[in-house]
C-alpha cells in the first residue's frame, strides 16, 4: 500500500486557479463541477449515531465536571443556526446552546467514507480531484452537449450516486470557471445545486458576492482591494485587471483578476501529482503543559509525521524550523532554525537535531514561568530523495529500518509502529490538522 500522504492535512489552496502550472494552454471551453459535502464530520457522525436533528458539534469534549473544553472543529447545520462555528471554544458554544452534542473527530472512519463518495464521482469523470475529504472537482466538459436541462439531470444524478455510495447529502455548483464552481455549490446549502453555464449565469448569480468569497482573496487582500473601492465581483469585472495589478504585482495580480472573473482555464488535477514546496506541521494542545518531557513527546510527533509525508513524497531537507507557542497572559512564540548533518527524510537524524535546539529554549521559558501551547515544525529548501550528499550518508539499516516501518504502517494503519518518545506527549482529545 502506498503513503497515506492526506492523513490528518487540511489542504490549503494552491491557488490552482491562478497558478500558470495549473492551467490549461488552449482556451477550449470547459466545464466544472464541484462537490461539497455538507458539514462532512457532522453528519458522519448524526448519521454513525442516528443523530439526525440534534445540535452536533465536532472537536470538543465534556470533562468530568460537566465543563466544556476544545475547538469547534464543524458543527451540523442545527447547531450553525444557533450561531456556533468552527473555531470558537467549546465553552462559548455551550453558551449558545447547553445541549450541544458533542463528538471527536474519528478520521480513519471519514477517510474511509470518502474513498467510498470518490468511487461515486469515477463514475462520471475521468478526471476527478479530491481537494479534501469532503469536497471533489471534476472535469465534466463532456456535458457540455447536453444543454442545461440535461447537465442539471446529471448533476442530480451524481448527487443520488453520492447519497447511496455514502448516506450523506451534498451540494453542487457548476460552471464555466472552477473557482466558479466552487462559489456556485456554497449559495444553496445543504443539498443544493447550482448551475452558472455563461456570463449571463455569472452576473446574476455569482458577480453580486463580495470579493472576499472568492479563492485566493482572502482577509487582508479584500481589505486592500476594499480600500480601491472594490466590494464585488462586479466591482471587478467593471473596474478591470488595473486595480489589482497596481495592488498584487502586475503578474500575480492578473491571475487573480482573471480567477475573480471567471477567466482562468484550471486543470482538475490529481494531488498526489503535487510535491510541496514545504511540509509542515502544527499542533495546538489541548490544554497548556509545563512539563518539558510532554513537550519532547510532542516533537517526537512531529518530526514523525514530517518525515513520514518527506518520505511519501520522496523528499530530503537539511534545514528546518521549529516553532514554540506559549499561553502566559498573551498568546505568543518563538521560532527557531537547525540543520540536520546533511539531507535526510529521517526520523533518527531529523529528531536529535531538533531537541537539540529547541529544548533549552522550552526550559528556558518554563523556568520564566510560560506554559505551552503547541508546537510546530516545517522544512525549508526540499530537495529531491535522489539527490547524493558528497559530505553525508544516511546509515542503510536505519533507512531500511524506516522503510519497514512505513510498509507496515501504510498496510496496517499509520500508527501501527511508531517512535517510543511519542508515548509521553500531551494528552487531550483535540483533533490536529497537519498544512500543507
Amino acid at each position: 500500500m502506498g503513503y497515506d500522504l492526506t492523513r490528518n492535512v487540511h489542504r490549503i489552496t494552491l491557488y490552482n486557479t491562478v497558478s500558470a502550472a495549473q492551467q490549461h494552454t488552449d482556451a477550449r471551453p470547459r466545464l466544472y463541477l464541484h462537490v461539497d459535502m455538507n458539514c462532512f464530520y457532522a453528519q458522519v457522525e448524526q448519521q454513525s449515531y442516528n443523530l439526525f436533528g440534534l445540535p452536533i458539534v465536532v472537536g470538543g469534549w465534556r470533562t468530568e465536571a460537566g465543563q466544556a473544553r476544545g475547538i469547534v472543529a464543524t458543527s451540523s447545520y442545527e447547531a450553525r443556526k444557533l450561531g456556533i462555528k468552527t473555531g470558537m471554544s467549546a465553552f462559548e458554544a455551550v453558551q449558545l446552546c447547553p445541549y450541544l452534542v458533542f463528538m471527536q473527530v474519528h478520521y480513519e472512519k471519514y477517510q474511509a467514507i470518502s474513498k467510498q463518495i470518490r468511487a461515486a464521482l469515477d463514475r462520471f469523470s475521468p478526471d476527478v480531484e479530491a481537494y479534501s475529504m469532503d469536497e471533489f472537482f471534476l472535469d465534466v466538459s463532456h456535458w457540455r452537449k447536453s444543454g442545461p436541462d440535461g447537465i442539471a439531470r446529471r448533476a442530480d444524478e451524481l448527487k443520488a450516486a453520492v447519497r447511496k455510495a455514502s448516506g450523506l447529502v451534498s451540494s453542487v455548483g457548476i460552471a464555466f470557471s472552477k473557482t466558479y464552481a466552487k462559489l456556485a455549490s456554497d449559495l444553496h446549502k445543504p443539498d443544493g445545486r447550482v448551475l452558472v453555464l455563461d456570463e449571463d449565469d455569472a452576473r446574476r448569480i455569482l458577480h453580486p458576492l463580495p470579493l472576499k468569497e472568492v479563492w485566493g482573496v482572502g482577509a487582508k487582500r479584500y481589505i486592500k482591494l476594499q480600500g480601491q473601492g472594490l466590494h464585488t465581483i462586479a466591482d471587478a469585472v467593471a473596474r478591470g485587471p488595473g486595480a489589482f495589478e497596481s495592488l498584487f504585482g502586475a503578474y500575480f495580480g492578473r491571475m487573480l483578476f482573471e480567477t475573480v472573473t471567471g477567466r482562468d482555464r484550471a486543470k482538475v488535477v490529481d494531488p498526489a501529482d503535487h510535491v510541496p514546496k514545504e511540509i509542515s506541521y502544527m499542533h495546538t494542545f489541548s490544554s497548556w503543559t509545563d512539563d518539558p518531557w510532554q513537550v519532547e513527546g510532542e516533537w517526537a510527533k512531529a518530526v514523525g509525521q514530517l518525515c513520514y509525508r518527506m518520505r511519501g513524497y520522496a523528499r530530503k531537507a537539511v534545514k528546518y524550523a521549529g516553532y514554540i507557542r506559549f499561553q502566559d497572559d498573551h498568546w505568543r512564540g518563538i521560532s527557531f532554525v537547525f540543520n540536520t548533518p546533511g539531507d535526510t527524510n529521517l526520523d533518527d537524524y531529523v529528531l536529535p537535531a531538533c531537541l537539540e535546539a529547541g529544548m533549552p529554549l522550552v526550559r528556558r521559558y518554563l523556568e520564566q514561568g510560560a506554559r505551552i501551547r503547541g508546537v510546530g515544525l516545517h522544512t525549508i529548501d526540499l530537495t529531491p530523495g535522489r539527490q547524493a550528499d558528497l559530505f553525508f550518508q544516511e546509515d542503510e539499516r536505519v533507512a531500511g529500518l524506516y522503510r519497514a516501518i512505513d510498509t507496515l504502517n501504510n498496510r496496517y494503519g499509520l500508527d501501527t509502529l511508531v517512535h517510543a518518545s511519542r508515548g509521553h506527549d500531551v494528552g487531550g482529545k483535540t483533533h490536529f490538522f497537519d498544512r500543507s
